[in-house]
């Protein structure tokens, strides 16, 4: 019995040391085609800005006309509602929730639209879902850029709280490139999952706090003679909710507050956990599926 026991804990071993040991290959193989990552990321950013007239540009024009849509209807349709400074309240989520989107959308087609490098050409395919990322990023970045010129101009500017951003930034690449990982080898085998995510983006742009803030959803609710906070139930089931109510507590700050304030560090601890698994079961996903990309495409 006892030889069992070892037997079996020595083999469970053996397990974790081979997912330790793939996953290490799987960051050294990456290293070694860094060069090849950078081209793939221009030649994604090449091709969403081919033919395109403002090219570029609509990196920081998309969000300033998307704020601008909906200050006005907002001011149309809630007008009772003081929300300080809506156009910087609104830009400092939008623009991680675009961020989010735009890799999602872009990612979770990145091995159904390179068909014929991922068939002729051997290389690690989890470089195409990065890249798209990484693309997405560097427009995340530009635009980042807009939203620190309305900062200055509203009077926020950058505090001291605003660093907290990098870390912030860390745990939505870690939640983005999960779910890449994840839809992008769920689609080269039912090619619905893109019609299915456009829904479901939509769905969950309404589900977090991007045109409006937590507090409106009340400090409790009950259910069914349960009662809980619904803000904290948000923070739980959607860690977008949290990334981005982080970013504008300490860039814009609370309905509470004059201006930026402290981030709550058990809020982004707990958001950067549920992210490192999100990415882990994406990655054990793509593993898993990878070796038949070729042959389903």
């Amino acid at each position: 019995m006892a030889s069992n026991l070892d037997h079996m804990s020595a083999n469970n071993l053996k397990q974790k040391r081979g997912v330790l040991d793939r996953w290490r290959d799987d960051i050294r193989t990456g290293m070694r085609h860094r060069y090849l990552l950078s081209n793939l990321v221009r030649r994604d950013l090449k091709v969403r800005y081919r033919n395109s007239f403002l090219g570029i540009l609509w990196s920081l024009l998309s969000p300033l006309l998307m704020m601008l849509v909906f200050s006005l209807i907002f001011a149309k349709l809630i007008p009772r509602e003081d929300i300080r400074q809506y156009a910087v309240f609104f830009l400092v989520g939008l623009l991680p929730w675009n961020f989010f989107t735009g890799s999602l959308m872009s990612g979770a087609t990145s091995i159904t639209g390179s068909t014929q490098l991922v068939k002729k050409v051997y290389f690690p395919r989890v470089l195409l879902p990065t890249a798209s990322t990484i693309s997405n990023l560097v427009n995340f970045l530009i635009a980042f850029v807009i939203l620190i010129i309305f900062l200055f101009a509203s009077g926020l500017g950058l505090t001291i709280h605003s660093l907290w951003v990098p870390p912030l930034l860390i745990t939505q690449i870690i939640f983005i490139l999960g779910l890449v990982l994840l839809f992008s080898s769920m689609n080269v085998f039912y090619r619905d999952v893109i019609m299915i995510l456009n829904v479901v983006l939509l769905a969950w742009f309404f589900l977090t706090p991007v045109i409006y803030p937590l507090d409106w959803l009340g400090d409790t609710r009950t259910v069914m003679g349960i009662s809980f906070n619904p803000a904290v139930v948000m923070r739980w089931l959607n860690p977008m909710a949290s990334i981005i109510d982080g970013y504008r507590t300490v860039l814009w700050g609370t309905m509470g507050s004059s201006g930026p304030a402290p981030m709550d560090p058990i809020y982004l601890a707990r958001t950067f956990i549920t992210s490192a698994l999100v990415f882990i079961l994406g990655l054990a996903a793509f593993n898993r599926t990878k070796h038949v990309f070729g042959e389903k495409l």
